[in-house]
Formats: structure tokens, sequence, C-alpha cells
């Protein structure tokens, strides 16, 4: 049996969970988050905890065991704390900014780069001052929060994919606790 599977999901207390059927529902504090179950997948809520039980040992279903119970556990997470991305932008130059419903940045391009912001997430958009900052060339600091761990991570995921770091300067966009290998250039030096 799946050891990701087979391990319950704790309930907080504020976090209300609604079974319809192959629908999920978990509601709290920061808003609600839906689920669909695949076929073959149940649960049983018992005690504040969630089990969730598969119909066979066929391989499909031991596939997607583990997977409905790290989705389930996300969601509770997601409902109660909440996820948050940091990412910062290195480069002589470059910014980002919030303008309205869309994420603008300028990242050395003959033109700014605007992202729709999607329903759901919070973006922030900080300036960093060089007085402020350890390193010369951090210019912005964007935080993108969310209740949905796979939104969060997809739109900064989208945001880094406009200038991912380089190698040689280490320009670019990356995660606060990505770490860039700066490599030697031509000369070797």
């Amino acid at each position: 049996m799946s050891r990701i599977g087979r391990a319950p999901v704790k309930i907080d207390p504020s976090v209300t969970v609604d079974i319809q059927e192959n629908l999920v529902r978990v509601k709290g504090k920061l808003g609600e988050l839906q689920y669909e179950l695949l076929e073959g997948i149940s649960l049983e809520v018992e005690d504040g905890v969630i089990n969730v039980k598969r119909r066979d040992d066929s391989k499909s279903q031991r596939a997607v065991h583990g997977l409905t119970r790290a989705l389930i556990q996300n969601m509770v997470i997601g409902v109660t704390e909440g996820y948050l991305k940091t990412l910062h932008v290195i480069g002589t130059g470059y910014s980002a900014e919030r303008v309205g419903p869309w994420l603008r940045l300028s990242l050395g391009y003959a033109h700014d780069i605007l992202l729709e912001i999607p329903e759901g997430l919070e973006v922030e958009a900080e300036a960093v001052p060089r007085s402020k900052t350890v390193r010369s060339d951090l210019q912005s600091i964007i935080r993108v929060k969310g209740i949905d761990k796979q939104l969060v991570g997809h739109f900064s995921a989208e945001i880094r994919t406009c200038r991912p770091p380089e190698n040689y300067k280490g320009k670019g966009i990356r995660y606060i606790d990505e770490h860039v290998t700066i490599k030697a250039g031509k000369a070797g030096a």
C-alpha cells in the first residue's frame, strides 16, 4: 500500500470538510477549495482525520491513491495557512510593479512584460532601495500568495520564465531559496 496514500490527513478544528458523492469541499478561514475524486477513490472522515481509500490494488488505483491524499492535504493547509512564494528580481535596471490586475516586469527587453494576475491570488511587488539590501543588484521582491498551492506555484513559475537566472552574472528572476552557481567567463578568471 502507498506510504503517502495511507497516511491520515489531520483536519484543523476550524476547517469543515463536506463530501458529496465524488466532490470534496474544504472550507476554512481563508476560503474554500474543491476537488473531484477520481474513480475508485473514496474518503472516510472520523475523529478529525481524513483517510483515503482505494477500490483495489490495480496500477492505476495505486497511482492516484497517494496523489489524492497529497491534494487533500494541500487543500487543508491552503485554507488554514495559505501558500507564499517569494521571488527576487536581480539585475541592473530590472524592475517589477503591480498595476491594477497586472504585474509589469521590466527585464532588459525592448518592451515591458505584462502578466495578468489570476483570480484568487494576491501579488505584491516591492522595489528595494539600494541602502536596504545586501546585494547591490537586487531590484525588486515579488510575493505571490494564495490558498491554492498549484495556482501559486504555476503563476510563480510563469513569472520566473520571463527571465530565468543566467549563470554568468546571476541576473534574472529567481526564487528566494534558489542558489545559482556563477560560472567563470571565457577568460577563465
